[in-house]
Order: structure tokens, then C-alpha cells, then sequence
């Protein structure tokens, strides 16, 4: 492992294993990537590689354009999502994606996951976004590098900053989050699958539930996020 990279590529792997310890991903889904903005690089799992045999050593060394710069696997086949998301969101530090089971069936369902609670609104003063089906053309195109992009307009079409929603579910896929590290990636990824089934079991109970009121929402979180934050410090 080069001296330059090792920085990146253990904290893609640390993040990556915390994947099947919380249980967001089965077998060898998902990934978690770690970026050095002044490398121009970042370390992304290995494709196919079961987690209980990935090593620091295995995360692989792209560039931007999803270019290999190290390493002798064969990168996730979502790196060029990573890629672009990095080129564009030039605030992040890390990004995971998974098929956890909840946040993936509101995937599914083509549904934003609405904000019926303060857990939610800890994270999100708004619905987490689902990005629209990807269009035949973009699917038969370049599909991995694709997806970032619907990722990235979906977002503007709903007029959201992406440092303040770091989370959002790709129509008919799954979940993507980002945050300042991959630690706090993989955190927001966590978060993202428990207000998910919260979100479905509410719906259970009452389908008729009502949003959160406003303000609810900005009292919890502006309490973690706002200017005179005092929850969590």
C-alpha cells in the first residue's frame, strides 16, 4: 500500500466494514469511497469482494474521471457515480451506497419518504428526495456515470443544497448518501434506513398521517445544525 494513498484507503475500509456491522448490506452489496480533494483521488471497495476479506490494501485508487491510479482489483462497478459526484459536490469527504432493505423499497416505490417525525427531522427539514427512474436512453448509455448526474438533477429540480440533504433514493435502485468523511457517510447511511421503516410503519398504522408541523421541523434542526446548536455537542 502506497504511503500517499493509505490515509484514504483505510478510511475506505473502516467505513466499509461498518456496512454489514449495522446491517445495510448483504453479501457484497454496496460501498463506501474515501476522497483526498488535494490528490484528486479517491479509495472505493473493490467490486465482488466479500467483506470479511477486504484489507486496506484492496480499496482501489481512482481519479475523478474514474480512471484506476492504483491498485490490482477491479473497482466497484458504481465508481463512476462516486466519480461524478465527487466532481460536482466539491464539499464531501466520503459517500456510500447501499440496498438496504427499507430505504430501498421506498426506492422502489418511487417515493420521496416523507417527514412524519423529529428523528427525521434531525437530519432534514424536508421529504428525503427520490430521484425519478432513469430514463431507456441514459440506461443504455453509460448507465454507472449516468446515475450521478440523476442523482445531481434531482436535487436541483427540488431546489436542495446537497450539504444540508445528504441523502437521497435513486428511483427503482437504492439509496446514496454523503457527508464530510466517509464515517459520517456511512452514519447518514444508517439514518437514512431507520427513518425508512419508521416512515413505512408509520404509514402502516396510520395512512393518513399528517407531516410534522414547521415548526417542529426547524426546532429540531436548528437545535443540532443552526447557529446556536446545543443537542449532540
Amino acid at each position: 500500500m502506497s504511503n500517499k494513498y493509505k490515509h484514504i484507503q483505510e478510511a475506505a475500509y473502516h467505513a466499509n466494514m461498518q456496512l454489514p456491522k449495522l446491517g445495510l448490506v448483504l453479501f457484497t452489496f454496496g460501498n463506501v469511497s474515501a476522497v483526498d480533494r488535494e490528490l484528486g483521488v479517491f479509495a472505493i471497495k473493490p467490486s465482488g469482494v466479500a467483506y470479511e476479506d477486504l484489507t486496506p490494501e484492496k480499496m482501489v485508487i481512482v481519479d475523478f474521471d474514474a480512471n484506476i491510479i492504483e491498485g490490482d482489483l477491479r473497482p466497484s462497478s458504481d465508481t463512476k457515480t462516486h466519480a461524478v459526484l465527487y466532481k460536482h459536490f466539491t464539499e464531501i469527504g466520503g459517500i456510500v451506497h447501499t440496498h438496504s432493505t427499507y430505504a430501498t423499497a421506498w426506492a422502489q416505490a418511487q417515493r420521496d419518504i416523507p417527514i412524519y417525525g423529529t428523528t427525521h427531522a434531525d437530519y432534514n427539514t424536508v421529504n428525503i428526495p427520490c430521484a425519478p427512474p432513469m430514463s431507456a436512453e441514459m440506461i443504455a448509455g453509460n448507465y454507472e456515470y449516468q446515475t450521478g448526474f440523476q442523482i445531481i438533477e434531482c436535487l436541483q429540480q427540488k431546489g436542495m443544497d446537497y450539504r444540508e440533504v445528504e441523502m437521497v433514493l435513486v428511483g427503482n435502485h437504492a439509496p446514496f448518501t454523503w457527508g464530510k468523511t466517509a464515517d459520517k457517510a456511512v452514519h447518514n447511511s444508517a439514518v437514512l434506513e431507520t427513518v425508512a421503516k419508521m416512515a413505512l410503519l408509520t404509514e402502516q398504522i396510520n395512512p393518513q398521517a399528517p407531516r410534522l408541523q414547521d415548526s417542529l421541523i426547524r426546532k429540531h434542526y436548528e437545535r443540532k445544525h443552526g447557529p446556536d446548536s446545543y443537542y449532540g455537542q
